[in-house]
């Protein structure tokens, strides 16, 4: 059975949602950054893609004006939200600082 949006923000886990779109060619360098990203968190972290031209009610609920858009969630709350693209790093220290 597959996990609802809400459910998996919901969870004491940290996730970060890539909203991005296949035409978008930052979304498509920010891609592999977001691998390493989860190569070097592991398991404290889930990454979640989500396509805003498949997925508009979700993007237009975040206000999602641009991609990509990163947002981290833990136990529901939006801890954090970012648009453009990021060094690994970056992104790896500002979500260390949420678990």
């Amino acid at each position: 059975m597959k996990a609802s949006f809400s459910e998996i923000i919901g969870t004491d886990q940290l996730v970060l949602i890539d909203f991005h779109a296949d035409w978008c060619g930052p979304c498509k360098m920010l891609a592999p950054i977001l691998k390493e990203v989860k190569e070097e968190m592991g398991s404290a972290i889930r990454i979640i893609k989500i396509d805003v031209d498949k997925n508009q009610s979700l993007a237009s609920k975040y206000q999602v004006r641009g991609v990509p858009t990163m947002i981290a969630f833990k136990n529901g709350k939006q801890l954090w939200r970012q648009s453009g693209v990021l060094q690994k790093q970056s992104i790896i220290q500002t979500l260390q600082s949420f678990l």
